[in-house]
């Protein structure tokens, strides 16, 4: 996006944006990447950006040098996020769709066991009750929600009949590891469209902008890429 773009359509502010992280770190919270490639892209795109977290400890702490859980260490989501956000961050309660245009979530394990249960529960996963009126609040109030890599369970549990996806939907030679997670949205009653890794789906009636990002096995800038489209989708639902 331009310098100057954000200003399109019949208002002259910056887009508000929320973007919601679930922790610090692939295995037990938000994508590191992702969350990065998703802030990057918005203040290229000329987004006034809060960044958010529920303020409740993580399902796990992962020690990511052994993959494995750290026994008897546990770290909260709010604080934990705070890494990502600088410091500059607010707790979940208080994100309102009254005072933004949009909200994003990157993926990351942490969106499946922080947000949510759906990396122990799969299709009968539960969703944090602050996670869930937002995205209902949102969806009502007719704004567009961005999700990447894993997030898009979200929508599909709390949102019915939304169209998402999170790429492929076979495995192929292990490009694509987390495949079934398509089944499994299809399972909770919603539409998975599949899409190339550089690409977004736009659910237009719902304004509900996904992107795979690191569903796939492959280098970084491919998934930087992905995500600019996405974003891309979100900040021009938020011009319409």
């Amino acid at each position: 996006f331009p310098a100057g773009s954000h200003q399109a359509g019949n208002s002259l502010s910056p887009r508000r944006e929320a973007v919601v992280l679930s922790g610090c770190g692939v295995y037990d919270g938000s994508e590191i990447h992702e969350a990065s490639a998703i802030l990057v892209h918005l203040s290229r795109g000329g987004a006034d950006v809060q960044v958010f977290a529920p303020n409740v400890p993580q399902m796990h702490v992962i020690d990511h040098s052994k993959g494995q859980p750290a026994e008897g260490e546990s770290r909260n989501v709010l604080a934990e996020s705070a890494r990502i956000a600088r410091g500059n961050i607010t707790d979940l309660a208080k994100l309102s769709a009254q005072n933004h245009d949009a909200v994003v979530f990157p993926g990351g394990f942490g969106a499946a066991k922080n947000l949510c249960t759906f990396a122990v529960d799969g299709k009968d996963c539960q969703v944090n009750g602050e996670v869930e009126r937002v995205l209902k609040e949102f969806h009502k109030s007719g704004k567009p929600i961005g999700l990447c890599c894993i997030a898009p369970v979200l929508a599909a549990k709390v949102l019915s009949g939304v169209e998402v996806t999170v790429g492929h939907e076979e495995d192929e030679g292990g490009k694509w590891p987390y495949a079934g997670t398509a089944q499994a949205i299809s399972s909770l009653g919603a539409k998975h469209c599949v899409k190339e890794l550089s690409e977004a789906h736009v659910d237009e009636k719902n304004k509900i902008v996904t992107t795979p990002a690191f569903m796939c096995e492959t280098k970084l800038h491919h998934i930087f890429d992905g995500i600019g489209a996405m974003v891309q989708g979100v900040l021009k639902l938020t011009r319409k």
